[in-house]
């Protein structure tokens, strides 16, 4: 079963996708999919872009039955789901990567979201990561994923219509505006560069969530400079040695990346990333229970400023 279901409640989307669940995971297979030599590679590699085996969408989807009642609709699940390999060593990370590896990944995400945005049915490019276990990752070999929407996911659609307001009401782009306010009141500051920030958001929703803004209006990728890819990897490399170096073990997170919609685009949409690490203490998760799933509003259980004083005062490496 492979569909996009409508849900008419909150006028959003859900991708159907049964096959998943044969996913492989890294305790029951002998090698590792993911290595040279594994099911995917037969040879070495640097970085690598394949298609995901057990897609939620593809660009050929199988045939839906239509449904004929007001309220159940459905399509096929055009899309397109691909795996990022960020480097072929299976116990490296983000955090363990040389700078220059981080800055060869900005550019194939730069790549891709070109390639992906030559699909006239593709609406929002997102790449992301899911690191550890706790979020439900099944293979560790550091890798990430980008999932090509056929519609506008909800989230996006309400950062969307923040980002319109706001520039329509300020004659200004609310992501660098975020930034420099983040940069004035400095408490929420984990670390700094030419051109990026990052900082525990005063908004915050998870403890330790970081997001990194740009310092001045970015759509996507592909209006970086060479200079702001660098500092971007730069900054990459903090955050997540940070976080690993906070707890002294391999911290699992979410990393979402978020870039202006395409066919069309958002003037007024802001490139920016996203950390949201499930943690909440080193033995302590913080779940998403019923609150924070079934109406989106989150109760942090620690205060923005004082986790960023702890992250800022974690060491790295660079």
């Amino acid at each position: 079963m492979m569909e996009i279901r409508y849900n008419p409640i909150v006028d959003e989307w859900v991708l159907v996708s049964s096959d998943r669940q044969v996913r492989p995971l890294q305790s029951k297979v002998s090698k590792c999919p993911l290595c040279p030599g594994g099911v995917e590679f037969d040879r070495d590699y640097d970085l690598a872009v394949f298609d995901n085996l057990f897609p939620a969408m593809k660009t050929k989807p199988p045939k839906v039955n239509p449904r004929n009642e007001k309220l159940l609709k459905n399509r096929p699940s055009f899309g397109k789901c691909e795996v990022v390999m960020y480097t072929s060593k299976h116990d490296s990370s983000m955090s363990r990567m040389p700078i220059r590896q981080i800055e060869k990944l900005i550019y194939v995400w730069e790549d891709r979201t070109k390639e992906l945005a030559k699909h006239e049915d593709i609406k929002y490019i997102f790449p992301f990561e899911n690191r550890g276990k706790e979020v439900g990752a099944t293979l560790s070999h550091p890798h990430g994923q980008i999932y090509a929407f056929p519609f506008i996911p909800k989230r996006v659609k309400a950062m969307i219509e923040s980002q319109e307001r706001y520039y329509k009401e300020n004659n200004s782009y609310l992501i660098p505006d975020i930034a420099r306010a983040e940069l004035m009141a400095e408490e929420r500051v984990i670390f700094e560069l030419e051109r990026f920030v990052a900082v525990v958001p005063y908004f915050a929703r998870f403890p330790y969530e970081v997001h990194i803004y740009p310092k001045r209006q970015l759509h996507h990728f592909t209006e970086m400079s060479t200079e702001e890819k660098f500092d971007l990897a730069v900054v990459l490399k903090v955050v997540t040695s940070k976080y690993d170096n906070l707890f002294n073990e391999d911290f699992p997170y979410m990393m979402a990346i978020f870039q202006s919609p395409v066919n069309p685009t958002s003037e007024a949409f802001g490139f920016h990333i996203e950390f949201y690490p499930p943690k909440r203490d080193k033995d302590k998760i913080k779940w998403m229970a019923s609150v924070e799933t079934g109406t989106w509003t989150f109760i942090n259980p620690s205060t923005p400023s004082d986790i960023a004083k702890r992250l800022r005062e974690v060491p790295f490496v660079i």
